[in-house]
């Protein structure tokens, strides 16, 4: 039996993978080797052959009004003067300023009957992104890193992605840093570090060298030697693959013709939706796009009317979008926010943080459309020490969270492991079975 010894610092051996990237002419990309360290894995595991499930989500930072948006109480004292308009599907309305999702409602549902116990932006973002409210011991994955944990594929590029983040992006949580969300803004500009930094004469031979590094570097590791691979090199190879790839013209809506972007909106929320459809089309997993600006503790009906003018075009396009390419029966649509607001107006013209009872949209995959789940009271008890007596079929968000699992094939009543031992189930959740196609 051979005993390696262990290699001396500058030797060879001792290289570490950034080194090695910088070799490459790869430095300042930290999010590239887990990136590309998940896309490998992943590659060699799919061998499923089924198309690729995704969800995209649209998430309205701030929380949005469920007055002002999907659960209009027209002519009641609590709408506060806000109008409804009727929709494609009898008997559902929405607020006056979405007259584009309206003639989209047969794709959609609406549940109306959301609870959570958190009414602070941060704690109730947790909540919402995760499922499980936040504890001090443990960092929960979003529902887009569950998706691509549980389900490898063949994407070349990153496969979970949030569009315009805030200051909580969807995270890996104790399954990794490998599957947070690669960051980027406004898809009209470059994507951020995964661009060549040299010519292409000196890039190949960047590459030829580093070759022989990796060679170099399995010296002295008998089982990657008989292997021939190692994880820098595996790593390597697939990010270097990441970065040729036709995948990455995804990212770019400036190819969508000028008609398409149109639909979408001259605005950063509306490319970002067109961005995330045209991720959904190469087979990226999940996609979160984000619109800020529904905080209305002050001014509530203008703040959501000049929303509405955003997020209507947007929402709606990118349900046709995927519709007319036959993508919505495979990709999971999600929009609401953290929270809704009060059903009163306060002295600033404005509503506050109210988790008692607000709305989620959903869509597409698995999700049975035009229907409405739950129902909240046109005059709530605002004294009552429980606030969601009055609703009609309340669900948490842990609910819509095992619907939305459910419907993209995951097993969420599976456990899996910290990586202490701690055996923590995907989702604590119940499937809400009124919502299934």
């Amino acid at each position: 039996m051979t005993v390696y010894s262990e290699p001396g610092c500058g030797s060879w051996s001792h290289m570490h993978r950034r080194t090695l990237l910088k070799a490459a002419g790869l430095s300042g990309i930290g999010w590239l080797t887990p990136v590309a360290e998940a896309l490998s894995r992943a590659s060699e595991r799919d061998t499923s052959g089924k198309p690729p499930r995704s969800v995209i989500v649209l998430w309205l930072a701030g929380g949005p009004s469920q007055l002002e948006t999907f659960d209009p109480k027209p002519g009641t004292n609590i709408a506060a003067g806000t109008q409804a308009i009727e929709t494609s599907v009898p008997g559902i309305q929405l607020a006056k300023g979405y007259e584009q999702l309206a003639d989209q409602m047969q794709h959609v549902s609406l549940v109306r009957s959301i609870t959570s116990k958190e009414g602070d932006h941060e704690r109730a973002t947790y909540n919402t992104k995760t499922g499980f409210r936040p504890d001090p011991t443990l960092v929960h994955p979003s529902i887009g890193a569950i998706l691509c944990h549980q389900q490898p594929d063949n994407v070349e590029i990153p496969r979970h992605v949030s569009i315009l983040p805030g200051p909580w992006p969807a995270r890996g949580g104790y399954l990794g840093d490998q599957f947070d969300a690669f960051q980027i803004n406004d898809p009209q500009g470059p994507i951020p570090d995964i661009t060549r930094p040299v010519s292409d004469d000196r890039y190949d031979r960047r590459i030829n060298d580093l070759a022989i590094v990796e060679r170099e570097f399995a010296r002295g590791r008998l089982r990657e030697l008989d292997s021939g691979k190692t994880l820098q090199g595996i790593s390597t190879r697939a990010a270097l693959k990441m970065m040729a790839s036709e995948q990455l013209k995804a990212f770019d809506v400036k190819e969508a013709s000028e008609s398409v972007r149109a639909e979408f909106g001259d605005t950063p929320f509306g490319r970002g939706c067109l961005a995330a459809a045209r991720l959904v089309e190469v087979g990226v997993r999940c996609i979160e796009v984000t619109m800020q600006g529904w905080d209305s503790h002050a001014n509530n009906h203008s703040n959501h009317r000049d929303n509405a003018k955003v997020l209507d075009p947007a929402f709606a396009a990118l349900i046709r979008y995927l519709n007319d390419r036959k993508l919505l029966d495979r990709t999971t649509v999600v929009c609401g926010g953290e929270f809704g607001r009060t059903p009163w107006i306060n002295p600033a013209g404005g509503r506050d943080h109210w988790p008692h009872g607000f709305t989620m949209a959903l869509a597409g995959g698995g999700i049975a459309s035009g229907r409405v789940i739950g129902e909240t009271s046109p005059e709530p008890d605002l004294d009552a020490e429980d606030k969601t007596k009055v609703l009609r079929d309340p669900h948490n968000i842990a609910d819509v969270h095992a619907t939305i699992l459910h419907s993209l094939g995951i097993e969420f009543e599976k456990e899996l492991q910290t990586p202490v031992g701690r055996p923590m189930i995907i989702s604590q959740g119940k499937v809400i079975q009124e919502l299934l196609a």
